[in-house]
């Protein structure tokens, strides 16, 4: 049997030869359909699968953005003594309308920090030991500080993973989202 005469007894020309019904087909023809057919399903439904992978890593990867890039400029020490200044009465309802000033401790890690101006109406008369959350320009928590003295005009922050070994802030607030200052 020849290419030509394939499906049995004539051309393999278009319209140039007899006209075989499915059933009438010799069994190997048939069988080479039948091959043809799984592994055509088969490739669909790995190019389905690999498709669906290529989408779960774009999500996990845009959701690991959303977390490293912030974790990133922590570590990376890009914040100002001005970024600490501004988180904290953004993490802190009662430090709004104060002024921090911070000195750096260590550079993206530790800062001292001075407040001065009125407290907003704090929950607590003695401050000391008091531990409030900073938050980012992104409104999301980045840090935290204890305050050092009763007065509550002297705090000791820190930003990342660092305020969370300082016991300022648990580990799965930090990076979360805060659009206001917290009370509490």
């Amino acid at each position: 049997m020849n290419d030509e005469t394939l499906a049995g007894g004539g051309p393999a020309t278009p319209g140039g030869g007899a006209t075989i019904a499915a059933g009438d087909l010799p069994p190997r023809l048939g069988a080479i359909g039948d091959e043809l057919e799984r592994a055509t399903r088969a490739q669909l439904r790995q190019e389905w699968r690999r498709r669906k992978r290529i989408r779960r890593r774009i999500a996990g990867g845009a959701a690991a953005l959303v977390i490293l890039v912030p974790g990133a400029a922590i570590a990376g020490g890009l914040f100002s003594t001005a970024d600490v200044e501004q988180s904290m009465p953004a993490g802190t309802r009662f430090l709004v309308g104060t002024t921090p000033h911070c000195e750096v401790v260590k550079d993206g890690v530790e800062y001292r920090c001075t407040v001065t101006g009125k407290f907003n109406n704090p929950e607590i008369a003695d401050m000391k030991g008091t531990v409030e959350p900073t938050v980012d320009k992104t409104k999301h928590v980045n840090g935290g500080c204890r305050s050092l003295r009763s007065d509550g005009r002297e705090w000791q922050c820190y930003i990342g993973r660092a305020a969370v070994e300082q016991q300022i802030i648990g580990a799965g607030f930090l990076g979360e989202y805060a659009p206001s200052p917290g009370v509490g």
